[in-house]
């Protein structure tokens, strides 16, 4: 049976189920594609099977993703019959360490805001006061970065101080309440798109180049790199990455959970509500934003203390 084909059986066979496969499908028919148009199931060797797992950078925990996928569909082939024995490695690396995200602290958020003034000195693709509402966006609204660039004017009411984000991630739209300062800021920017005679139609793209294109992600992320290192903000921890453009987001989380336990809040009931702002489906989604930063770690270990000490002396 062709591979291609059967790929196709099988994730129509999990959707039948009720699972969300999208992605996992994705994984699949780029292994089909991989082991090119006509190939049988039965005729995939094994060593094919580890380039396409190795892929051609370095080890990542994408590696086990797209293995476990690899290992349901041969589990399929294996329980209808096309083929007798699976392909796949036997011998399974160990999983690399998991990304820790790079949170900026408030200096760093200033410098980077700072520093779009002058990123780039060379032909200007985007403007700088658009590199720099942006990143207000990224942080200031914990967008991701896609969401952010696939704004319409429709979805920014300035009026009403909400961005209305589509189709997310998980395939579902949510309202995001704006601050004052960062609406000011959505406001300031629509002013002057408008001002340069860019498109004022509904569905025209909110964050435009110079001439009035949406922002591709790759030149955001082009000019987000070279920000960083003009503006000298690095790791010093030995990670393999460099500070990333969606650590905006990380540090966006951080920075809010750490405000609430310096306010007093009840962090365990604000939590739920952190994790619809961001879009995410469960409260574990918005855990992985959480890294403990020393900033962190001191407030909630005051709570701690605080509720310790009150405990002792009403004991």
């Amino acid at each position: 049976m062709k591979l291609a084909h059967l790929v196709a059986q099988y994730a129509a066979f999990r959707k039948n189920l009720g699972e969300d496969f999208e992605s996992a499908t994705r994984v699949l028919q780029s292994f089909s594609r991989s082991m090119g148009a006509e190939a049988d199931i039965a005729g995939v060797q094994a060593d094919r099977v580890r380039a396409f797992l190795d892929g051609r950078g370095p080890l990542t925990r994408y590696w086990h993703t797209k293995h476990t996928i690899l290992r349901g569909f041969y589990r399929y082939a294996l329980s209808r019959g096309h083929i007798a024995v699976s392909p796949l490695p036997v011998i399974i690396p160990r999983e690399p360490e998991r990304f820790v995200a790079y949170i900026y602290s408030h200096d760093e958020l200033q410098r980077l805001l700072d520093g779009t003034s002058g990123y780039q000195k060379q032909r200007i693709h985007m403007e700088p006061h658009t590199f720099r509402t942006i990143l207000l966006a990224l942080y200031g609204a914990a967008l991701r970065v896609s969401e952010c660039l696939s704004l319409t004017l429709a979805d920014v009411d300035v009026r009403q101080s909400v961005l209305t984000i589509r189709d997310t991630k998980f395939y579902k739209s949510r309202l995001v309440p704006l601050g004052s300062d960062l609406n000011d800021a959505m406001l300031r920017y629509a002013k002057r798109r408008k001002g340069a005679g860019h498109s004022q139609e509904e569905d025209a793209p909110f964050f435009v180049t110079k001439l009035g294109e949406r922002v591709p992600i790759r030149l955001l992320q082009r000019a987000f790199r070279r920000l960083r290192k003009q503006t000298g903000i690095h790791r010093d921890d030995g990670a393999r990455y460099q500070p990333r453009i969606h650590d905006l987001r990380h540090a966006a989380a951080v920075h809010r959970l750490t405000a609430w336990y310096r306010d007093g809040k009840d962090v365990q009931k604000l939590l739920p509500l952190l994790s619809t702002y961001m879009g995410h489906v469960d409260i574990a989604s918005t855990q992985h934003y959480l890294t403990m930063t020393p900033e962190l770690l001191q407030e909630a270990s005051a709570r701690f203390a605080n509720y310790a000490f009150s405990e002792v002396s009403h004991g």
